[in-house]
């Protein structure tokens, strides 16, 4: 019988059961290297890359725009691209070129000393997204966390707020929800929280304007630190003033206001901030800007660096919480500054975004097609379809919509056709590389699970 999903849970399974086989089948080398892995803890480098649909995770052999080769020989074309890490596309040459100077004919790939390219980067952040001053750490998370601490510590004020189902990496403020009696809780999976979370955060759903003021009316919140769409529980986009109603309630509570850019980068040159006028105190970001090299970055309003930098009683150099040693290295800064000059400029995020276009709208239409009460979602060059239809409209609504037995059989028969999408939710991304034929190919197989799936 047809669920909520609108599927047959029966077919489903047989058909899951089926992809799972084949893909066991079509993988032995990779089967064989993850059996091996023995020291490694969950046999992975990181834990979540166990967050696969069919028993054990792909290996790469090699990767190079939007194509990517597992170690049995199998090509894909990647959606995915290492979840936003790689949206300049994989290996792009200048930045490789960039990387490879560095590293082999100028030397030190770590001297805890700035480099020319560090400034230029600054500068280009600068002109996209409008804030004047900027730093730099090895990840979004990072960033994240010397961002909250600023914040705390020119306002006087304990709490930091989020929104339900948000992402920021590993920020242990942020692992909070709205909870069935409208309060905040900790967020399942939030493994050893060094304090209740309830005691550092406050929370209020995407899209709710009064939920947010009633949090940010006890006076302790900080700051603000939001996406300015949901990303990783699935796209949520935000709905007409929300976002400028969240500008002015902050600033009337006197409360700071961080937009987390590390995944809705994808929607242009200057992100969420620059497409849709934003005016934040801070902004984050990592991932894509240094074409898949490690880096993270902030960026601070003019009023408020003058804040930071008028307070005496602050060591802003040597400080608990800034980036690392490794922070803002050579390396870094090269691959930044050639990504933004060459990969992720303003004329190619135009043609990633038409590209998603033609991905959002050939999704739509077969889900149409079946009468599927599905719905897709885009921001800039990334696109989602969703198991639900009206999309949801906050994180929490997002996460009940979710249906992890679908999501891998579609997962599973995608990928054994040569198309990855995320692995945590039904993300496509498009890279500079990424082609209407890519897209096409796409659909094509979709269309194919579909059929399948529903007859």
């Amino acid at each position: 019988m047809p669920t909520e999903s609108g599927v047959d849970r029966a077919r489903l399974a047989e058909l899951a059961a089926r992809e799972r086989a084949t893909y066991t089948a079509r993988h032995p080398r990779s089967a064989a290297a993850y059996g091996r892995a023995d020291h490694l803890f969950g046999r992975v480098p990181m834990t979540w890359m166990n967050k696969n649909a069919a028993g054990f995770p792909v290996y790469v052999d090699r990767a190079r725009g939007a194509r990517l080769t597992d170690i049995d020989g199998h090509e894909y074309i990647d959606f995915c691209l290492g979840d936003t890490g790689a949206m300049a596309g994989h290996s792009p040459a200048p930045v490789v070129d960039a990387v490879t100077r560095r590293l082999s004919e100028l030397g030190g790939a770590t001297t805890m000393l700035p480099t020319e390219d560090a400034a230029l980067v600054g500068a280009e952040l600068a002109r996209r997204f409008t804030l004047p001053y900027w730093s730099f750490a090895l990840t979004a998370t990072d960033a994240n966390r010397w961002a909250i601490r600023l914040l705390r510590a020119v306002s006087g004020r304990p709490k930091i707020l989020v929104n339900s189902y948000c992402y920021h990496g590993s920020v242990d403020e942020s692992l909070i929800v709205v909870g069935a009696d409208g309060h905040g809780e900790s967020r399942e999976g939030n493994v050893g929280a060094p304090t209740d979370v309830t005691t550092t955060s406050r929370v209020a759903e995407f899209n709710d304007l009064a939920g947010l003021e009633r949090e940010l009316a006890h006076g302790d919140v900080a700051a603000v630190l939001m996406e300015p769409a949901l990303t990783n529980i699935g796209i949520v986009l935000p709905e007409e003033g929300y976002l400028q109603g969240v500008r002015e309630l902050t600033r009337r509570y006197g409360t700071y206001l961080i937009n987390d850019e590390t995944h809705t980068f994808s929607a242009g040159p200057g992100g969420a901030t620059a497409a849709w006028s934003l005016e934040p105190d801070v902004l984050t970001i990592g991932k894509a800007i240094a074409g898949g090299i490690p880096i993270g970055a902030y960026g601070l309003s003019a009023s408020l660096a003058d804040a930071l930098t008028g307070r005496s009683d602050l060591d802003l150099v040597d400080m608990g919480g800034v980036g690392g040693t490794l922070a803002g290295n050579p390396v870094s800064m090269a691959a930044a500054r050639a990504t933004l000059e060459q990969v992720l400029t303003d004329d190619a995020f135009t043609g990633m975004i038409a590209t998603a276009t033609a991905f959002a709208e050939g999704v739509q239409k077969l889900i149409d097609g079946h009468a599927l009460p599905w719905s897709v979602a885009q921001l800039g060059a990334r696109v989602e379809y969703r198991f639900a239809n009206p999309a949801p409209r906050n994180g929490t609504e997002s996460a009940a919509s979710a249906d992890g037995e679908l999501e891998d059989f579609l997962h599973v028969y995608l990928a054994n056709r040569g198309i990855l999408l995320t692995p945590f939710h039904n993300m496509a991304l498009m890279s500079p590389e990424t082609t209407l034929d890519d897209v096409t190919r796409h659909h094509e197989v979709f269309a194919e699970a579909l059929t399948e799936l529903l007859g």
